[in-house]
């Protein structure tokens, strides 16, 4: 199994073809640090080197466990983390405030036992946030050399295009990387986010690209419904009888029959879709177990065929969203053929 590498939008930097999402290390995902460093170690020695993971994921305790995992192996890693979630009581504890951001960044760091964090991100934009005085502060941390570069999260197309625009005109660091919702089930991000993305050269890190354990193949017709943590806290979304999810469970079940007749997983066919858009760089996959993580590992050096690629468009046609939770808006459900994943296709 060999992971290949890709460049990290215009920065010169080169990244595995999978991302490590640390999400799922720590509370309520898995709570045992020694897993957590050891699905770390698995994924590095596989040939990961960009790790993602935040401030806010079981309160810091994420950080704490890759930090843990790092030790002796940081300089062969690229370290991607967010603010902006809350972390405390305290009515500023939160946000993307130049002030909160300077306190935010140094308990990270200390978190993950390094002196610099590769990208620091906006985990969410905030509205009643001036754009500028947030690039302002983040300037300032890669001049201080605390941080590398910068990237978003979930960013509409306009806002990724205002980042932009401030960095030209009052001179800040520019954003490189945006880390967007993409899966087979949730394809808005093709209308506008990905394109904006090439014009502007920035990586692109999907999140959820199994669209939440959607397309691992547990959820499926007449099947019992699946327990895991991250149903108990949201039960509406992964209900398999709910009226709400019937279109996900057709077209899971139609993926799945597409994935069995190409030789592939359901996780392979879900990720390697991910994989082949040209404006995607790595996608962040997120294992609670070691076993999760050996069986996504392949992904990367399993590419899709054309005609499996337009299978999935005749399933799932692009531009399509099926649910508004899988990403928490709704994007145009286009399905012009300007969308479509391939140039020519």
């Amino acid at each position: 199994m060999t992971i290949p590498y890709r460049p990290f939008g215009r920065t010169g930097v080169q990244v595995s073809a999978l991302a490590l999402g640390a999400m799922n290390l720590g509370s309520p995902g898995n709570p045992s640090h020694e897993d957590g460093v050891g699905i770390v170690h698995r994924a590095l020695d596989a040939g990961i080197n960009i790790v993602d993971t935040a401030d806010v994921y079981s309160q810091g305790e994420s950080e704490v466990i890759v930090g843990k995992a790092l030790v002796g192996r940081r300089d062969d890693v690229f370290v991607a983390t967010k603010f902006h979630g809350r972390m405390g009581d305290d009515v500023n504890r939160f946000g993307n405030s130049r002030r909160w951001i300077a306190r935010a960044v140094e308990a990270s760091l200390t978190r993950l036992r390094t002196d610099h964090i590769d990208l620091y991100q906006v985990h969410r934009p905030e509205e009643d946030t001036d754009f500028d005085e947030t690039l302002g502060a983040l300037s300032d941390l890669a001049h201080q050399g605390k941080i590398r570069y910068i990237g978003t999260s979930t960013f509409p197309a306009s806002r990724i295009v205002e980042g932009q625009w401030i960095a030209e005109k009052r001179n800040r660091e520019r954003v490189v990387a945006e880390q967007p919702p993409y899966s087979i089930l949730a394809r808005g991000i093709e209308a506008e986010v990905l394109p904006v993305a090439q014009r502007y050269g920035l990586a692109v890190i999907p999140w959820s690209p199994l669209a939440g354990g959607w397309l691992t193949g547990r959820y499926r017709f007449g099947g019992p419904q699946p327990q895991s943590s991250r149903a108990d806290r949201q039960p509406g979304r992964f209900d398999v009888d709910s009226a709400d999810n019937a279109d996900k469970l057709a077209a899971v079940e139609a993926l799945a029959l597409l994935a069995e007749e190409a030789g592939l997983t359901l996780i392979e066919l879900a990720l390697g879709f991910v994989l082949a858009h040209p404006a995607v760089t790595s996608p962040i996959i997120g294992p609670r177990t070691l076993a999760q993580l050996e069986q996504q590992l392949g992904a990367a050096s399993t590419p899709l065929p054309p005609d499996v690629l337009d299978a999935i468009d005749k399933i799932v046609p692009p531009g399509t969203t099926l649910s508004a939770r899988d990403t928490g808006y709704v994007p145009p459900a286009l399905q012009d053929a300007s969308l479509r994943r391939r140039p020519g296709s």
